[in-house]
């Protein structure tokens, strides 16, 4: 089920910590220099509480949740 959430992240306060990608492999690979980057598809519910996580422990501040889409 779609959520209509996304994730984003601010490539310039991000320090590529990589602490998103281990809570979050399944939206969030990392570069060659292990910088993240995510996915644009809405977070499917069941990993809603991860996304939160992940975003919850970016010690930058450089990962947040953005939605529901309006339509």
């Amino acid at each position: 089920m779609a959520t209509g959430i996304r994730l984003r992240v601010d490539p310039i306060a991000c320090e590529g910590r990589r602490l998103c990608a281990e809570i979050l492999p399944e939206l969030i690979t990392l570069d060659d220099w292990g910088f993240p980057i995510v996915s644009d598809d809405d977070v499917p519910v069941d990993l809603l509480d991860e996304a939160r996580e992940a975003v919850r422990v970016c010690p930058k501040l450089a990962l947040w949740l953005e939605g529901p889409r309006q339509t």
